[in-house]
């Protein structure tokens, strides 16, 4: 089955990237969620435990989508990250796994005493 989209929307009001699949299937990524799970090297490293936690990014907006061949798109973001190459994959992937991939994050940022916020700094006091 192919991975591909059949119809790609982006909402800029709601910055929602919304995607339907042949099979009838429609998912909505927003662009915080796109921006802290892009697949650059900036943000995934280059091998595993090479990630670096995205925070701050709660206000970030999709600026501009790019198509990359037919196989997939670049999203420019408006904190100038722009070197992420969606493969078509990739953002199924991103679909299907939406719900468990945004807990993990939020357990990262918590862990890490970070936020989502860029103004804003978490600080826990333990007993």
């Amino acid at each position: 089955m192919s991975q591909a989209p059949t119809d790609i929307k982006f909402r800029k009001q709601s910055q929602q990237l919304e995607l339907s699949y042949a099979s009838g299937e429609q998912f909505a990524l927003d662009s915080e969620f796109l921006r802290v799970h892009s697949p650059s090297a900036e943000v995934r490293g280059h091998g595993a435990g090479q990630e670096t936690l995205q925070t701050g990014k709660l206000n970030v907006q999709i600026t501009e989508l790019i198509p990359v061949g037919n196989y997939a798109l670049q999203l420019v973001f408006s904190d100038g990250h722009d070197s992420g190459i969606y493969s078509w994959t990739y953002l199924r992937e991103l679909c299907e796994q939406r719900d468990a991939l945004w807990k993990a994050y939020l357990q990262k940022l918590d862990d890490n005493k970070a936020s989502r916020d860029p103004d804003e700094q978490v600080v826990k006091f333990f007993n």
